[in-house]
């Protein structure tokens, strides 16, 4: 029964480790184009 419950948190740890780097690594999200480069009234200049 305990060896049960170990496979079934090892997997679940391994799980969420690949959703963490299959999000930082491969998913990434579009570049935003609101970069502060031009005159777009951002007020960081």
């Amino acid at each position: 029964m305990n060896t049960i419950i170990q496979n079934i948190l090892v997997f679940i740890a391994i799980g969420f480790a690949l959703i963490f780097l299959i999000k930082k690594f491969i998913w990434k999200k579009p570049a935003s184009k609101k970069s502060c480069g031009g005159d777009d009234g951002c007020g960081c200049h």
